[in-house]
């Protein structure tokens, strides 16, 4: 990501939503189905959500809250727990690996906003359960439908593997962390990936060599150095170079692309993010002169890159690829419009070069992991300062390089086709049921003693 002024954290959104009002242990349990209907409606179009990667720690503090009355009058205390869960713990234990062994058999088919619902209905049932002044029935229903809707994900598979694979190698060239495009040479990034990349021989027998987002930044790529070099290894591999080119285009505008490069020099593909990073990547418009008025560093983003507007898919001369750059793939939507497009395996470039620590990184990690499972595709993360991994279609990590490697990934990825059910439902499905079922949701009288607590 060009230019990224400020460390931006991913959405969070907090269970305090369903939680903040005070009330005795009866009233909680009869209101919370309207309050999460409420919320999820509100916020069904942003569903990349940190209670996705941190479910269960989510799940527990929130539960764990609710069931004692002691704590639940707290109103800030909710608040507190999660936000420390998702700021401090939200790589540890690794919730990665707790969401795929928990939630993975449901993300194929819903989603990632049903598997939030999944999340929260969780919650509402532990709180139900230990809720003695309330019948158990309701919360046993409630915990039998959603045991049968992971039945469901685990017994239907609509995706087919194929007897094709891709031999593909995923560079990292590492370097250090907390730097800002304007403060670094634009060579910098691009001879670490190339020290790297001599190291692959032909014997390797590659077809893709992947390079990460940003590696490589210049004025034109087809008229530059770097475009020479990356043609010559491409002819000394025989493989394919998917290499990711920021360009000027124009006055205080860039582009940012995968570009394909073939083993005789030839550009035969090109994918252009449409996902930006606000206040990362660009500057809203109308803000900029706004935000420099009140002394914000703008001038730490110089630049606005131009938004592409083709499906996320890149042409190789073997089958075409799903690919989504950067933090592309925080938006379920733009997996699922390669993989619409053809794409049998789903490619991550990205640069979280101006981070620091790990706490984005896994992140992305498990983002992926929810990728793949809802594309049904294996999934390949190249970055620049880490981490790069391979991912399967299960959401199992099966390759990792760690932050600041300065290494190669060599992996042979099974082609996939066919389409999972959440890849043709996509989520406005499940945004007019969210919304629908707000027909259902019952008033809850409060009376003022209540309300006094």
């Amino acid at each position: 990501m060009k230019s990224i002024s400020s460390r931006s954290s991913i959405v969070s959104f907090r269970l305090r939503t369903i939680f903040s009002d005070d009330k005795s242990r009866p009233e909680l349990f009869r209101t919370i189905s309207n309050r999460l209907c409420i919320w999820l409606c509100l916020v069904g179009t942003w569903h990349e959500l940190d209670v996705v990667f941190n479910s269960t720690w989510l799940l527990c503090c929130s539960a764990f809250i609710c069931r004692f009355s002691w704590l639940g009058r707290s109103r800030r205390l909710t608040f507190q727990l999660t936000n420390v869960c998702q700021t401090n713990r939200s790589h540890i234990g690794r919730s990665l690996e707790i969401f795929i062994s928990v939630w993975r058999c449901s993300a194929s088919y819903v989603g990632p906003i049903l598997v939030t619902w999944f999340v929260l209905q969780t919650a509402a049932c532990i709180v139900g359960y230990f809720n003695r002044r309330q019948s158990r029935q309701p919360v046993a229903i409630i915990l039998l439908l959603l045991i049968m809707l992971q039945i469901f994900g685990q017994s239907f598979n609509s995706v087919n593997t194929t007897s094709q694979t891709l031999r593909i190698a995923a560079v990292q060239g590492g370097g250090p962390q907390g730097v800002l495009a304007i403060n670094t040479s634009a060579r910098d990034a691009f001879d670490r990936h190339l020290k790297v990349t001599k190291t692959l021989l032909k014997q390797d027998k590659l077809d893709v060599v992947l390079w990460p987002e940003n590696a490589i930044d210049v004025t034109e790529f087809a008229s530059s150095r770097e475009y020479l070099e990356i043609a010559n290894e491409a002819k000394r591999l025989d493989a394919q170079f998917v290499v990711g080119v920021t360009e000027d285009a124009g006055t205080n505008r860039f582009t940012n692309a995968q570009i394909v490069v073939q083993p005789n020099g030839d550009i035969t593909s090109r994918y252009d993010k449409v996902r930006r990073v606000p206040f990362g990547e660009y500057v809203p418009p109308g803000l900029r002169s706004f935000l420099k008025s009140i002394g914000a560093p703008v001038n730490q983003i110089p630049s606005d890159a131009v938004a592409g507007q083709e499906p996320a898919v890149l042409n190789l001369k073997q089958t075409d690829v799903a690919v989504v750059i950067s933090w592309e793939a925080f938006f379920a939507g733009r997996a699922n419009s390669g993989v619409e497009s053809g794409g049998t395996i789903l490619l991550n470039p990205t640069n979280g070069s101006s981070y620091t620590g790990t706490i984005l990184q896994s992140q992305q990690l498990a983002t992926n992991s929810l990728r793949a499972r809802e594309t049904g595709r294996w999934t390949i993360q190249a970055a620049t300062t880490g981490f790069s991994a391979v991912i399967t279609p299960q959401g199992e990590i099966t390759q990792r390089l760690g932050i600041g490697e300065a290494k190669v990934i060599v992996a042979d990825v099974p082609l996939n086709t066919g389409r999972t059910i959440y890849s043709y439902l996509g989520d406005g499905v499940f945004i007019i049921l969210l919304i629908t079922s707000l027909i259902f949701c019952r008033p809850v009288r409060r009376t003022k003693s209540q309300n006094d607590h």
